[in-house]
């Protein structure tokens, strides 16, 4: 069986995210912001009694932070470590099959794309990147040193 794919955009690009990390796409209603938190980390919401770690995640690939997310703006609810996250996103747009195994990143783009992810798969709407959910949890190098 191939692997599914959910094709979202962030920070402008299209990308894949593995079906199998995550668990929903939502839309966010109300963001709390917590002092002292890393950068990447816009904040926290909920989801059906249960606290979300939000992550900006253009913010985790080294691209600035993201506007403040309006109301209904779109998030992958992961878990990680036991932990439940909402990675904020751009847009949602359709899920799709791998045609291929992540290849190596072969080009320089702007950001920290080439260590967020797993690497190119090709797709049926061409290549994608396929983006690590814990590197954009963990965030940029800055976070991890902290």
């Amino acid at each position: 069986m191939k692997q599914l794919l959910l094709i979202v955009t962030l920070a402008g690009e299209k990308i894949a995210l593995r079906t199998d990390d995550v668990q929903s796409v939502i839309e966010l209603e109300v963001l709390t912001p917590v002092p002292c938190a890393p950068a990447h980390v816009a904040g926290l919401s909920s989801l059906r009694s249960r606290v979300l770690t939000v992550i900006d995640c253009q913010s985790s690939l080294g691209l600035g932070r993201a506007a403040s997310p309006e109301p209904g703006a779109p998030a992958a609810v992961v878990v990680h470590d036991g932990h439940a996250y909402a990675l904020l996103l751009d847009s949602v747009l359709d899920v799709t099959e791998a045609q291929s195994e992540p290849a190596p990143v072969r080009t320089r783009p702007e950001g920290d794309w080439a260590r967020m992810s797993h690497g190119v798969v090709e797709t049926d709407v061409g290549p994608l990147l396929l983006i690590d959910v814990a590197a954009l949890i963990t965030g940029p190098e800055e976070a991890r040193a902290a």
